[in-house]
């Protein structure tokens, strides 16, 4: 009789993790320019901080260094992680969008929805890098 052995989560080194993470900052950080492009020609104010590249990357930079560890705790406490991921994942980007609704005087329509759309862009290119350098199974 042989033993069928468990599935053990894959684990990458450090130097993997940090450079998929500084990757998804890079990626993120041109999807973000691009969508600020297209907010500042749809109407957005010229003078709207968080549409400025010195805001959006700080925080895009910030939001997958945070996200990253969440994700390696998830990974370490959680019986189910993918599952866990799966409802916990959205709900932060959700939850995200709070703040930009407070902006919505300042930065107007196309300032709001870019930032947003901000949001949900970093949130999908998190997801798809933590879930390639940091499998969950």
């Amino acid at each position: 009789m042989s033993a069928v052995p468990e599935a053990v989560p894959t684990r990458r080194g450090p130097l993997v993790v940090v450079g998929g993470v500084l990757a998804a900052v890079v990626l993120s950080s041109l999807v973000n320019a691009v969508l600020a492009v297209a907010a500042l020609a749809a109407g957005a104010p010229d003078d709207f901080q968080p549409l400025k590249p010195s805001s959006y990357i700080f925080l895009t930079a910030l939001g997958l260094a945070g996200g990253a560890v969440g994700w390696a705790v998830v990974r370490q406490v959680s019986a189910r992680p993918a599952a866990l991921v799966r409802w916990l994942a959205p709900t932060l980007v959700v939850v995200s969008f709070i703040p930009d609704f407070l902006l919505f005087e300042a930065g107007g329509a196309a300032g709001v929805i870019a930032l947003l759309a901000m949001h949900v862009a970093v949130g999908v290119i998190a997801v798809a890098t933590y879930r390639k350098v940091m499998p969950l199974a």
